[in-house]
């Protein structure tokens, strides 16, 4: 029988940080989740299990063949190569390189194109197969990558954090095949956040704590004393309060004036249409929800309303009052919103510090170019306290998990109290604290009156309870049509646009 075992295991994570493990076994064929805060570990431990971290004390004994391990990080890094490779001095005079396609991808280190098909129908991705890697959706990067870890067979699969970015059906859809592949000998580790996202078919479950892993157990158990723990820290959380703006200041416009006027919107690519038809206004006093499954255009829309969509020039769209393309500039646009998306979050490549990522909030940049003020420095700080992140203040961003980027990231939006808060799927990769804890910040600000949120989420718990009005991309054949809920009391349901 193939075995993995670590016994008295100290992993070197830095200078500073170690991972511990004390024992730990994985026998072919079981089904492990791991859990724990954010940056308690989870991700190095997914490291140390696939030997990609120096072992400094104890032993690790495996004979496991084929090891495969899939997280954030790893889409982070071929997402970067992919821009590059426009920029690469290889490429002839006039030769354009837009990238491999999301077959090529799959198929990178395993060239096997009857399994690639065969996987990519299994995702509900076969229509992708031939597009450009780099211009999919997040979720639909997530799956390309699930595929390229599956078509070389492993006999253990380490999955990082692998139902983030995917729709409902989508989850339901990977649960569905994990617990295949497990019922079928494949030894599998998922690391994971949501404990209501430890599949039915795990049975061995660690919970990790400041780099320790202090505690092994049934699937059953173990979830009993985690929801006991998080019951014990929602009373924390319900008094919860943020630090102010650095200045009051008012609107530019008039308080009746909406936010956003969009008319008759349509976006392509390659002259296939991502939004074709949508009408929509958002007035104010509304926090809007957007939902819909992986590649229905909600980031694409939302990429429009930050300025950084350059079909916005060709759309009746109207932006705090005024007509897109009227003479603003993007910096116009950007001093009224706050913005995290998993692009963002990829595009945060500048060498930064935690606090100066989220000092750049008041300057609405990647890094900092410019002199700050004492009042920003000092409201900075108190975010640092809030994110519990003081200690690691004047760390690299990137020395920080994955969780707590986001987290920073999302006080990096918050720190303006913006007219306009726009969350793409924000709570990727926390924890359920954090979760809730990022959900009250959200209710807090939206209470003040003078900001509106849009919210993109694939898990409606994750909505806050500010919410007012739905718009749900719906699927109609090849293309979508557009749905406006008001919220809450009983649901007044316009269909916006129905094509074929």
């Amino acid at each position: 029988m193939k075995q993995l075992t670590i016994t008295d295991g100290c992993f070197r994570l830095s200078d500073t940080k170690t991972l511990s493990l004390s024992a730990l076994t994985l026998n072919e064929g079981e089904s492990w989740g791991f859990v724990g805060s954010n940056g308690s570990g989870k991700s190095a431990l997914a490291r140390a299990l696939s030997d990609e971290l120096i072992l400094l004390n104890g032993s690790r004994h495996n004979n496991f063949q084929h090891i495969v391990r899939l997280s954030f990080e790893q889409l982070q890094k071929i997402i970067e190569e992919e821009w590059q490779r426009n920029n690469t001095d290889l490429l002839s005079e006039g030769e354009d390189d837009t990238g491999r396609t999301t077959a090529e991808l799959i198929q990178l280190e395993h060239h096997d194109q009857d399994k690639c098909q065969q996987l990519a129908e299994m995702f509900g991705i076969s229509h992708l197969l031939s597009r450009r890697f780099k211009y999919l959706s997040t979720g639909e990067t997530r799956k390309t990558l699930l595929c390229q870890a599956l078509i070389s067979s492993p006999d253990l699969l380490i999955l990082d954090e692998p139902f983030d970015g995917l729709d409902v059906a989508s989850r339901q859809q990977l649960a569905n095949l994990l617990a295949e592949l497990s019922a079928n000998g494949l030894t599998l580790v998922l690391v994971l956040n949501r404990f209501d996202q430890i599949p039915d078919f795990i049975t061995h479950v660690g919970v990790l704590a400041d780099c320790h892993l202090t505690r092994i157990g049934s699937r059953q158990e173990i979830l009993s004393e985690a929801l006991v723990a998080q019951l014990a820290q929602s009373e924390r959380i319900a008094g919860v309060s943020l630090p102010p703006p650095e200045t009051i200041t008012e609107r530019a416009f008039s308080t009746d004036t909406p936010l956003i006027t969009l008319n008759n919107c349509l976006i392509t690519y390659n002259d296939r249409p991502i939004i074709n038809g949508l009408n929509w206004q958002v007035k104010p006093n509304e926090h809007w929800q957007i939902v819909g499954p992986n590649g229905a255009g909600k980031s694409t829309l939302l990429s429009l309303i930050t300025g950084d969509h350059p079909q916005g020039y060709s759309n009746d769209l109207t932006l705090f009052g005024r007509r897109r393309g009227s003479g603003e500039t993007i910096w116009d646009i950007k001093k009224h919103i706050g913005y995290v998306s998993s692009s963002l979050h990829q595009d945060y490549r500048v060498s930064a510090s935690v606090r100066n990522v989220i000092l750049s909030g008041y300057l609405d940049s990647i890094g900092i170019y410019q002199a700050t003020s004492d009042t920003q420095e000092k409201l900075t700080q108190q975010w640092l306290d809030r994110l519990g992140l003081s200690q690691q203040a004047d760390s690299p961003f990137h020395a920080l998990s994955w969780g707590q980027q986001r987290l920073t990231l999302i006080a990096r939006a918050l720190v303006k109290h913006p007219t306009l808060l726009i969350l793409d799927e924000p709570l990727q990769g926390l924890d359920p604290l954090n979760r809730q804890l990022v959900r009250r910040w959200i209710d807090v600000l939206m209470s003040e009156g003078n900001s509106q949120l849009l919210f993109v989420s694939h898990h409606a718990e994750d909505a806050p309870e500010c919410i007012t009005h739905r718009l749900s991309f719906i699927p109609t054949g090849n293309s979508y049509a557009y749905a406006i809920e008001h919220l809450p009391g009983s649901v007044s349901s316009t269909m916006l646009k129905n094509s074929d």
